[in-house]
């Protein structure tokens, strides 16, 4: 793709629904009792990789191609048996660790693995407490990667101190809690995003919360939940950045989850000054939603560590682009996590504003960007990342000069980003 930076940016978008929701939604209603209908389910390679996962373990699920609507028609707690292939989750490290959790309470034998990029992703954070739990897992690297095999059922309580605040580890843990004998308890050392809990309780789930803590009991029954996915934050994101870098520029954002989980962005763009409304503020599906109203604004740097690192994780690359346009320093400390993401977003991030000019510095845990500082042009590569194939984007629309961008991945999330962004840039350039 090529991008230039247009002369101003006008736009009304509806982002994706909700990644984190949406593989949920499939999930949990594919081990309850009856049918549920999930209105505006994103469409995507990531969520399609979990419904053929769940399809393959003998789930009911009605979504035809192209379709923003799935009907998903659970027959228990017990319903799924053993699939004859191999579980393929693709790119997505949500669909592994939770189907793993799902995996761990059937006693069923099953191989699960991804692509190459997920190969390489740290499973043994999700393969320790299961086994601990009583689930057999056997993993490449000593129980670290996948490719992953295991037979479940049987499973005795825990309570697992998590060294990651991570949604995903908690999730696969609670999974795995609804069938096990006894209680079993997560503790993080940061709150992380909390789909799960709300949802799993909506469903009739034996869950109950206490800060950082959730425990889980045995569930004979889940009931089915029919729901509207909300706008993914996430997805957001890149046109909140945009719409406070860029010199000329009102965006305003429909529908957009608003969880205090998940919006650690908004935290961060309030504390460098940003001029962001939340408007229209409602309830769909038990998660709070608002229309996000982004205009120019004059930022200066902030630091982003401890507790907000976890309700920013997925965002924290487009905070550095931030920082090239806010005065003074800005500094992500605590977010080691990011080198285990779809790439190593540390290296990623830093090497890709440096091509246009930034002055970053990569850090263990995080980065130190230096700014203000002008972007120019610069030929990019995504690395299969989607998220840093929309940093890049913006980050080229948002430079002097023209940007060329390979690999950048984007569909893995939001596959309209690219028609998004040319109908925003006005006296841009956007195109194949």
């Amino acid at each position: 793709m090529i991008v230039n930076r247009p002369g101003r940016v006008r736009a009304t978008i509806q982002v994706p629904p909700d990644k984190s929701i949406s593989h949920r939604s499939l999930i949990f209603n594919a081990i309850a009792s009856g049918s549920a209908v999930v209105e505006r389910i994103l469409e995507s390679e990531d969520v399609r990789s979990t419904a053929a996962c769940l399809a393959a373990l003998g789930a009911d699920i009605d979504w035809p191609e192209g379709s923003a609507t799935a009907r998903v028609s659970g027959s228990g707690m017990h319903s799924l048996f053993e699939s004859d292939s191999v579980l393929d989750c693709g790119n997505s490290g949500t669909s592994m660790r939770l189907l793993l959790g799902l995996l761990a309470g059937q006693p069923l034998f099953s191989v699960v693995t991804g692509d190459a990029s997920l190969r390489s992703r740290p499973m043994g954070r999700v393969i320790t407490p299961l086994r601990q739990l009583g689930a057999s897992i056997q993993a490449r690297k000593g129980g670290t990667l996948a490719p992953i095999a295991i037979t479940g059922g049987l499973l005795k309580g825990i309570e697992y101190a998590s060294p990651v605040a991570s949604a995903q580890v908690k999730s696969a843990i609670a999974l795995a809690g609804l069938y096990a004998d006894g209680e079993t308890t997560v503790v993080e050392p940061e709150k992380s995003r909390d789909h799960t809990e709300r949802m799993l309780s909506a469903m009739g789930a034996n869950l109950r919360r206490d800060g950082n803590r959730i425990t889980v009991a045995a569930t004979a029954r889940l009931e089915p939940l029919s729901l509207r996915v909300p706008g993914d934050i996430s997805s957001a994101a890149p046109w909140l950045v945009l719409g406070a870098c860029h010199p000329d520029a009102e965006i305003l954002l429909e529908g957009v989850n608003t969880n205090e989980t998940r919006t650690g962005l908004l935290d961060i763009l309030a504390a460098m000054g940003a001029s962001v409304e939340r408007l229209e503020e409602r309830l769909s599906g038990g998660e709070p939603v608002a229309d996000l109203l982004v205009r120019t604004s004059r930022l200066k740097g902030a630091t982003v560590s401890g507790s907000l690192v976890p309700r920013a994780i997925d965002e924290l690359p487009l905070v550095a682009l931030l920082g090239c346009f806010a005065e003074g320093e800005t500094v992500v400390r605590d977010a080691q996590e990011l080198v285990v993401k779809e790439s190593n977003r540390v290296e990623t991030t830093v090497d890709l504003l440096t091509k246009m000019g930034a002055r970053i510095e990569a850090r263990a845990d995080g980065f130190v960007v230096h700014g203000p500082t002008p972007l120019h042009g610069a030929r990019l590569d995504g690395r299969g990342d989607h998220r840093v194939g929309m940093l890049a984007a913006i980050a080229g629309a948002l430079a002097d000069g023209e940007t060329r961008i390979d690999n950048d991945a984007v569909g893995v999330s939001y596959p309209g980003f690219w028609e998004d962004l040319a109908r925003a840039a006005t006296g841009g350039m956007i195109k194949a």
